[in-house]
């Protein structure tokens, strides 16, 4: 799974406090190409519980991966 961010995630950017410093980093990083684990490692903490809560409030959005093509 990896998470990237939604328009109201975008939204709140420009206002850190609004979120948190955790929550703020973490939405800062979260662009559709990093897991929850290489998140995890990026901020030094583990971010389960917060990247949930994020996912529940809006900010953040669980996408798959993308799939290999295949060679034609």
């Amino acid at each position: 799974m990896l998470y990237n961010k939604t328009p109201k995630a975008w939204a709140s950017l420009a206002q850190p406090a609004l979120l948190g410093r955790l929550a703020h980093t973490l939405v800062l990083m979260a662009n559709g190409r990093r897991s929850l684990r290489e998140l995890s490692l990026l901020t030094g903490a583990d971010i389960t519980e917060q990247a949930y809560l994020l996912c529940e409030a809006g900010y953040l959005e669980v996408q798959d991966p993308p799939q290999a093509q295949s060679a034609d």
